[in-house]
Protein backbone atom coordinates (compact mmCIF):
# COMPACT_ATOMS: atom_id res chain seq x y z
CA UNK A 1 0.00 0.00 0.00
CA UNK A 2 1.63 3.26 -1.14
CA UNK A 3 -1.35 5.58 -0.91
CA UNK A 4 -1.26 8.19 1.86
CA UNK A 5 -4.07 9.36 4.11
CA UNK A 6 -4.39 13.12 4.53
CA UNK A 7 -6.64 14.91 7.02
CA UNK A 8 -7.70 18.46 6.20
CA UNK A 9 -9.38 20.39 9.01
CA UNK A 10 -10.47 23.99 9.48
CA UNK A 11 -13.13 26.07 11.18
CA UNK A 12 -16.34 26.43 9.21
CA UNK A 13 -15.90 29.17 6.59
CA UNK A 14 -12.10 28.92 6.27
CA UNK A 15 -12.42 27.56 2.73
CA UNK A 16 -11.26 23.98 3.17
CA UNK A 17 -13.97 22.48 0.96
CA UNK A 18 -13.17 24.77 -1.98
CA UNK A 19 -9.45 24.09 -1.57
CA UNK A 20 -9.85 20.33 -1.34
CA UNK A 21 -12.20 20.19 -4.33
CA UNK A 22 -9.78 22.24 -6.43
CA UNK A 23 -6.89 20.00 -5.35
CA UNK A 24 -8.73 16.79 -6.26
CA UNK A 25 -9.61 18.26 -9.66
CA UNK A 26 -6.00 19.26 -10.34
CA UNK A 27 -4.01 16.24 -9.09
CA UNK A 28 -4.16 12.68 -10.37
CA UNK A 29 -4.55 9.75 -7.97
CA UNK A 30 -6.05 11.91 -5.20
CA UNK A 31 -9.50 11.04 -3.93
CA UNK A 32 -11.81 12.75 -1.46
CA UNK A 33 -13.41 10.43 1.04
CA UNK A 34 -17.16 11.02 1.17
CA UNK A 35 -18.50 11.08 4.71
CA UNK A 36 -21.82 9.86 6.03
CA UNK A 37 -23.91 12.46 7.83
CA UNK A 38 -27.24 12.86 9.56
CA UNK A 39 -27.60 16.54 8.69
CA UNK A 40 -30.18 17.74 6.17
CA UNK A 41 -29.11 18.05 2.55
CA UNK A 42 -28.50 21.64 1.46
CA UNK A 43 -29.60 23.10 -1.86
CA UNK A 44 -27.37 21.85 -4.64
CA UNK A 45 -25.89 18.95 -2.68
CA UNK A 46 -26.01 15.47 -4.19
CA UNK A 47 -26.30 12.29 -2.15
CA UNK A 48 -23.22 10.14 -2.74
CA UNK A 49 -21.17 13.05 -4.08
CA UNK A 50 -21.15 15.63 -1.29
CA UNK A 51 -22.16 13.28 1.54
CA UNK A 52 -24.05 10.09 2.10
CA UNK A 53 -27.14 11.43 3.85
CA UNK A 54 -28.56 8.91 6.33
CA UNK A 55 -30.88 8.87 9.33
CA UNK A 56 -29.85 9.01 12.97
CA UNK A 57 -30.83 5.35 13.39
CA UNK A 58 -28.78 4.25 10.37
CA UNK A 59 -25.79 6.20 11.62
CA UNK A 60 -26.04 4.71 15.10
CA UNK A 61 -26.23 1.17 13.69
CA UNK A 62 -23.14 1.71 11.52
CA UNK A 63 -21.21 3.32 14.39
CA UNK A 64 -22.11 0.52 16.80
CA UNK A 65 -21.01 -2.05 14.21
CA UNK A 66 -17.58 -0.41 14.02
CA UNK A 67 -17.99 0.66 10.38
CA UNK A 68 -16.47 4.11 10.86
CA UNK A 69 -12.78 4.97 10.93
CA UNK A 70 -13.86 8.05 12.85
CA UNK A 71 -17.11 9.74 13.81
CA UNK A 72 -18.03 13.01 15.48
CA UNK A 73 -20.95 15.24 16.36
CA UNK A 74 -20.69 18.78 14.96
CA UNK A 75 -23.43 21.41 15.34
CA UNK A 76 -25.83 18.67 16.55
CA UNK A 77 -25.24 16.52 13.44
CA UNK A 78 -23.29 13.27 13.19
CA UNK A 79 -20.50 12.68 10.67
CA UNK A 80 -18.52 9.50 10.00
CA UNK A 81 -15.85 8.14 7.64
CA UNK A 82 -16.42 4.62 6.36
CA UNK A 83 -13.30 2.58 7.12
CA UNK A 84 -13.72 0.04 4.31
CA UNK A 85 -13.94 2.72 1.62
CA UNK A 86 -10.77 4.51 2.78
CA UNK A 87 -8.69 1.35 3.06
CA UNK A 88 -9.82 0.12 -0.35
CA UNK A 89 -8.62 3.32 -2.00
CA UNK A 90 -5.31 3.34 -0.11
CA UNK A 91 -4.70 -0.24 -1.22
CA UNK A 92 -5.21 0.91 -4.83
CA UNK A 93 -2.25 3.29 -4.28
CA UNK A 94 -4.50 6.34 -4.24
CA UNK A 95 -3.98 9.27 -1.89
CA UNK A 96 -7.11 9.86 0.18
CA UNK A 97 -8.18 13.15 1.74
CA UNK A 98 -10.52 13.28 4.71
CA UNK A 99 -12.17 16.65 5.21
CA UNK A 100 -13.08 16.35 8.87
CA UNK A 101 -12.98 18.32 12.12
CA UNK A 102 -10.36 18.08 14.86
CA UNK A 103 -12.37 15.49 16.81
CA UNK A 104 -12.24 13.07 13.89
CA UNK A 105 -8.61 13.93 13.28
CA UNK A 106 -7.72 12.88 16.82
CA UNK A 107 -9.51 9.54 16.40
CA UNK A 108 -7.77 8.78 13.12
CA UNK A 109 -4.41 9.86 14.52
CA UNK A 110 -4.86 7.26 17.26
CA UNK A 111 -6.04 4.52 14.89
CA UNK A 112 -3.89 5.36 11.85
CA UNK A 113 -0.76 7.23 13.02
CA UNK A 114 0.69 7.30 9.48
CA UNK A 115 -1.86 9.93 8.45
CA UNK A 116 -0.74 13.48 7.61
CA UNK A 117 -2.69 16.33 9.21
CA UNK A 118 -3.20 19.72 7.52
CA UNK A 119 -4.95 22.59 9.27
CA UNK A 120 -6.33 25.59 7.35
CA UNK A 121 -6.78 28.96 9.03
CA UNK A 122 -8.56 32.11 7.83
CA UNK A 123 -6.44 35.30 7.57
CA UNK A 124 -8.49 36.99 10.31
CA UNK A 125 -11.66 36.63 12.38
CA UNK A 126 -13.33 39.38 10.35
CA UNK A 127 -12.53 37.54 7.11
CA UNK A 128 -13.97 34.33 8.57
CA UNK A 129 -17.22 36.06 9.54
CA UNK A 130 -17.44 37.71 6.12
CA UNK A 131 -17.07 34.35 4.40
CA UNK A 132 -19.71 32.75 6.61
CA UNK A 133 -22.15 35.54 5.79
CA UNK A 134 -21.23 35.41 2.12
CA UNK A 135 -22.34 31.77 1.87
CA UNK A 136 -25.91 32.84 2.64
CA UNK A 137 -26.64 29.53 4.37
CA UNK A 138 -27.03 30.55 8.03
CA UNK A 139 -28.91 33.13 10.04
CA UNK A 140 -27.24 35.54 12.49
CA UNK A 141 -27.67 33.20 15.46
CA UNK A 142 -25.96 30.27 13.72
CA UNK A 143 -23.17 32.50 12.40
CA UNK A 144 -22.54 33.79 15.92
CA UNK A 145 -22.37 30.21 17.17
CA UNK A 146 -19.98 29.22 14.39
CA UNK A 147 -17.72 32.16 15.24
CA UNK A 148 -17.66 31.17 18.92
CA UNK A 149 -16.89 27.57 18.07
CA UNK A 150 -14.24 28.60 15.54
CA UNK A 151 -11.99 29.97 18.30
CA UNK A 152 -12.05 26.62 20.08
CA UNK A 153 -11.54 24.70 16.83
CA UNK A 154 -8.57 26.83 15.76
CA UNK A 155 -6.76 26.16 19.04
CA UNK A 156 -6.25 22.57 17.84
CA UNK A 157 -3.98 23.58 14.94
CA UNK A 158 -0.97 22.47 17.04
CA UNK A 159 -2.11 18.85 16.73
CA UNK A 160 -1.51 18.85 12.95
CA UNK A 161 1.60 18.44 10.81
CA UNK A 162 1.09 21.39 8.45
CA UNK A 163 -0.54 24.81 8.69
CA UNK A 164 -1.94 26.84 5.77
CA UNK A 165 -3.45 30.33 6.00
CA UNK A 166 -6.10 30.71 3.31
CA UNK A 167 -5.67 34.39 2.51
CA UNK A 168 -5.07 34.12 -1.24
CA UNK A 169 -6.87 31.04 -2.65
CA UNK A 170 -4.31 30.24 -5.36
CA UNK A 171 -1.40 30.50 -2.92
CA UNK A 172 -3.17 28.27 -0.39
CA UNK A 173 -3.97 25.72 -3.10
CA UNK A 174 -0.34 25.66 -4.23
CA UNK A 175 0.79 25.08 -0.65
CA UNK A 176 -1.70 22.25 -0.23
CA UNK A 177 -0.55 20.61 -3.48
CA UNK A 178 3.09 20.96 -2.38
CA UNK A 179 2.38 19.00 0.80
CA UNK A 180 0.79 16.16 -1.21
CA UNK A 181 3.73 16.13 -3.65
CA UNK A 182 6.31 16.14 -0.86
CA UNK A 183 4.67 13.15 0.81
CA UNK A 184 4.65 11.25 -2.49
CA UNK A 185 8.41 11.74 -2.71
CA UNK A 186 9.15 10.70 0.85
CA UNK A 187 11.54 7.80 1.40
CA UNK A 188 8.85 5.50 2.75
CA UNK A 189 6.61 5.92 -0.30
CA UNK A 190 9.38 5.92 -2.90
CA UNK A 191 10.92 2.73 -1.46
CA UNK A 192 7.65 0.96 -2.24
CA UNK A 193 7.08 2.50 -5.66
CA UNK A 194 10.67 2.30 -6.92
CA UNK A 195 11.63 -0.96 -5.23
CA UNK A 196 12.67 -2.69 -8.47
CA UNK A 197 14.72 0.31 -9.64
CA UNK A 198 16.47 0.64 -6.28
CA UNK A 199 17.44 -3.04 -6.33
CA UNK A 200 18.83 -2.70 -9.86
CA UNK A 201 20.76 0.48 -9.08
CA UNK A 202 22.37 -1.02 -5.99
CA UNK A 203 23.10 -4.43 -7.47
Amino acid sequence: MSGSLFIVSAPSGAGKTSLVNALVDSMADVRLSISHTTRAKRDGEVDGEDYFFISQDEFAQMRDAGAFLESATVFDNCYGTLSESVMTQLNLDLDVILEIDWQGAQQIGNNYPECIGIFILPPSQSALEQRLRGRGQDDDEIIARRMRDAKSEMSHYVEFDYLIVNDDFDDALAELAAIISAQRNSIGIQKQIKQKLLIELLA
